[in-house]
């Protein structure tokens, strides 16, 4: 079980280490408590606060990585809900707000990337080609035409 410093878990809430410590204090997080005395949050506490409070995740600081910033528009933030790694592909799939995006990677790259459940991710979508799509009863089809007979 991954367990977050306060500061860890109030930077994922995108709350205040201030914030944090009263929820502590009031009982409105559960922790642990180190031999020393100190409080230690479960990951899966911080996702459950994050899914009841369908809050948007703070933007990503720049932490020693390559890339620092992207031309591509389509960015989305998320926070890895599941890994499912099989020989060299894994899946990736991250929540945003209330929707589910997968992804389909290299092993090599979640390794490299250190991905784990509950870390903050970006999702940059780089297309082609976009479909848009309704429920099926609203579709209505052009009516068929009719065959004419030879004379």
């Amino acid at each position: 079980m991954e367990l977050l410093t306060p500061r860890e878990a109030a930077r994922r809430l995108a709350v205040s280490y201030p914030t944090l410590k009263q929820w502590i204090y009031k009982g409105s997080i559960r922790t642990r408590r180190t031999e020393g005395g100190h409080h230690r949050i479960p990951a899966s506490e911080v996702d459950r606060l994050l899914a009841r409070t369908g809050r948007a995740l703070p933007k990503p600081r720049p932490s020693g990585g390559a890339i620092v910033t992207l031309s591509g528009r389509n960015q989305l933030r998320g926070i890895v809900d599941e890994i499912r790694v099989e020989g060299l592909l894994a899946q990736v799939r991250l929540r945003v707000g209330d929707q589910s995006l997968t992804a389909i990677i290299t092993r090599d790259a979640v390794d490299e990337l250190k991905l784990t459940r509950g870390d903050e991710a970006l999702a940059v979508i780089k297309a082609t080609e976009v479909m848009i799509g309704r429920a099926g009863a609203d579709i209505r089809r052009p009516p068929a035409r009719a065959k004419r007979r030879p004379d």
